[in-house]
């Protein structure tokens, strides 16, 4: 990807004009994405990305420049773009580049590569068949699968020189039903940091199954009521309302400008006792995890909150300068066209002590939220909107109807302080993206059942 000899070159080039730190990025990835519609191929395609960042630090200054022109004269005029815009002289040589060695705890067994299009297409053309077959209300069905290999390397002026591989594989399964001129749909996604033996970890025929089915009973499901009531959120996927409410709260670029309602708060008590989270880009094959960010420092489990109590953030490496801390190994980024920042991995509220049924069981009267949607969160104040993909009444203690329309109204830091009971059946959902400055990248959500005991619902009347 590039060697030594011609890095330090950038990097001193980078310290011209006196920055106290320089780093270079350098990323070739390739990307293949198999889309079918109705057992029909309507996408196929291939894309390669290669191209290197430079980015110049002076106190709690930064630059950035990119290029995916990898030619040394290029390459040294890009350097030189990065610190044209610092004002000094140079103070400070770049140190030898050494090798950084650690445990590559995401490896493969197959290769992502090793099939073509057409073999996927014929393996997700017989599932479309089987969704049909299992309801006359199905209209379509969306199958899709993305193979991405990414290799990177960094080399920064304190001496390092890492290098890491990153694969992810994942499938998206997806149906619309229609019926009376109703139409809803329901997705299953699996994904994660591994290659082809994503197929022998998940049944593929038993997601279609569920998906449809799940996509039909929604057909029949009851407006939604409205008010304040107690909301038990399902294991798993129901931990998108943490990540977005709370999690981009904790990251370390809306903590250190004070754009966070965490901000300051280590130490502080933010959520009831029941509960602990973390953020731990750690586990092996998730698909959120990594071995090293995009900085090159080694990502850890981190805790976030222990029994209430704000312990961490997530921090990255420029953003440490400002809040005079270490960095995590939280630094993320898309591809080499961002500066990387403070970002989620595999984020997750951890098991309690009650188990689901006690939840349940002890709700005289609710909702149950099995999946969300999706919403808006405002980090500098905690106020956020979720869109429930599906949802049922809970009355008497049991789980009843389903209801459609609902939305969670309210504030991350409210929801963290009324969480009363947590569950003991935690279970991580792979697949989604996170957005932010630094693009989109791959993130885990994750918790066991929780209990919020008075929560905003919105519905339709």
């Amino acid at each position: 990807m590039l060697d030594k000899g011609l890095a330090a070159e950038i990097l001193d080039e980078a310290l011209a004009t006196g920055g106290d730190f320089a780093e270079i990025f350098v990323e070739d990835s390739k990307v293949q994405i198999t889309l079918l519609g109705n057992g029909k191929v309507e996408n196929a395609r291939t894309r390669l990305t290669y191209g290197i960042g430079i980015r110049v630090f002076k106190g709690l200054f930064q630059t950035y420049a990119y290029t995916n022109l990898m030619d040394r004269e290029n390459l040294l005029k890009t350097a030189r773009k990065a610190a044209a815009a610092l004002d000094g002289t140079k103070e400070i040589q770049c140190l030898n580049l050494v090798d950084f060695e650690f445990e590559d705890k995401h490896k493969i067994k197959i290769s992502p590569f090793d099939y073509k299009h057409i073999q996927e297409a014929d393996r997700y053309r017989q599932l479309s068949e089987q969704m049909f077959s299992l309801s006359p209300f199905c209209v379509r069905t969306e199958i899709s699968n993305m193979y991405k290999k990414r290799k990177i390397l960094i080399a920064n002026t304190e001496g390092l020189w890492a290098k890491d591989e990153q694969n992810y594989m994942r499938i998206f399964i997806n149906a619309t039903t229609e019926k009376d001129g109703n139409s809803t749909n329901c997705h299953e996604c699996i994904a994660g940091l591994m290659g082809r033996e994503i197929f022998s970890q998940y049944d593929l025929q038993e997601k279609a199954e569920s998906t449809i089915k799940r996509a039909v009973n929604k057909l029949s499901a009851l407006n939604c009521p409205t008010g304040i009531m107690p909301v038990v959120i399902a294991n798993g996927s129901g931990g998108i309302i943490f990540h977005e409410a709370c999690g981009h709260g904790l990251e370390a670029s809306r903590v250190a400008p004070k754009m966070s309602v965490f901000s300051d708060k280590v130490g502080q008590k933010i959520a009831s006792d029941v509960v602990s989270a973390v953020d731990d880009a750690t586990i092996p094959n998730a698909w959120g995890s990594i071995n090293i960010d995009d900085e090159g420092t080694p990502t850890e489990r981190k805790i976030l909150i222990e029994n209430g109590i704000l312990k961490n953030y997530m921090v990255d490496k420029f953003n440490a300068r400002k809040m005079n801390m270490r960095s995590n190994g939280s630094s993320r980024r898309e591809d080499y066209t961002y500066i990387p920042t403070s970002r989620m991995s595999n984020t997750m509220i951890l098991n309690g002590k009650s188990t689901p049924e006690e939840i349940i069981a002890s709700t005289k009267s609710g909702l149950y939220v099995e999946s969300i949607a999706g919403g808006n969160v405002h980090p500098s104040t905690g106020t956020f909107n979720f869109a429930v993909d599906e949802a049922f009444l809970i009355e008497n203690g049991k789980i009843t109807k389903q209801v459609k329309g609902a939305k969670l109204l309210g504030r991350g830091q409210d929801v963290l302080l009324n969480i009363d009971m947590v569950g003991n059946n935690m279970k991580i959902s792979g697949g989604e993206y996170c957005g932010a400055s630094s693009g989109q990248i791959p993130t885990t959500v994750g918790q066991p059942t929780i209990r919020v005991q008075g929560l905003t619902v919105g519905g339709q009347k």
